[in-house]
This record gives C-alpha cells, sequence and structure tokens, in this order.
C-alpha cells in the first residue's frame, strides 16, 4: 500500500509516517520511481508506535524497544521491561517535579489572593 493508504488506515497524518520511516521505526519498499510502499504488517506497526508515543516514549526509546517485537526473545524481552521501567521512574519523578511547581504557584496564587482582598476598596 501507498503512503497515503497507510496513513488512512492508520489515522495518522502523512508527515507522521514519513517522520517514523526518518527515525527508523518503520520501513518501506521503494518503487522504481522512488514511491513508498508498506505492507500489512505496517498498519500494526504504526499503531504500536503511536501507543507508544502516547505512553510518553521518544522516538529513540521506541527504537530501543521494537527489537523486542521484532525478535522475541527472553533477553529482548527483559531489556524491553528494564528499560519502559526506566521510562516510568523517570516520568514520576516529572510529575514531581511538576506537582511541586504546582503547589508553589498555589502558594503565589494564595499570596496575591490576600495582598487583594487587603488591599480591596467597596
Amino acid at each position: 500500500m501507498r503512503i497515503g493508504d497507510l496513513a488512512a488506515r492508520t489515522g495518522v497524518s502523512v508527515r507522521a509516517v514519513r517522520y517514523y520511516e526518518e527515525q527508523g521505526l518503520l520501513y518501506s519498499a521503494r518503487s522504481a520511481s522512488g514511491q513508498r510502499h508498506y505492507t500489512e504488517n505496517e498498519v500494526g506497526r504504526v499503531a504500536l508506535i503511536q501507543s507508544l508515543y502516547a505512553a510518553g516514549l521518544s522516538s529513540r526509546t521506541i527504537l530501543e524497544l521494537l527489537p523486542c517485537v521484532q525478535t522475541p526473545t527472553d533477553e529482548n524481552s527483559d531489556l524491553a521491561f528494564e528499560r519502559m521501567m526506566q521510562e516510568r521512574d523517570r516520568l514520576t519523578a516529572h510529575i514531581a517535579d511538576l506537582t511541586e511547581t504546582r503547589d508553589t504557584l498555589d502558594g503565589l496564587i494564595a499570596m496575591n489572593r490576600e495582598h487583594r482582598m487587603g488591599t480591596a476598596t467597596c
């Protein structure tokens, strides 16, 4: 199938399909005129890539995880598990940082309210 067909079937843009290919996440065969052609397998692969992006993973991390899908072995599965746990820990730390930032902003908002209440005139 051609790139537009793959994009339509997977609900992603043609630009996204091209990006996945540039990042090494997706492969195509080329016709004599240079047009990309994809197999039915790429439909599922794009869905997987989308799921991994939705989980907050970068294209570099996704590339590291794909061997588990391409050649599933115990070793690849263990490596993918460890990598996903590292990403989860990274996200947990980021959430903690964001929570602290939000709490700081809440404190500033409260100070602003108090100031406004103290200087408001009727």
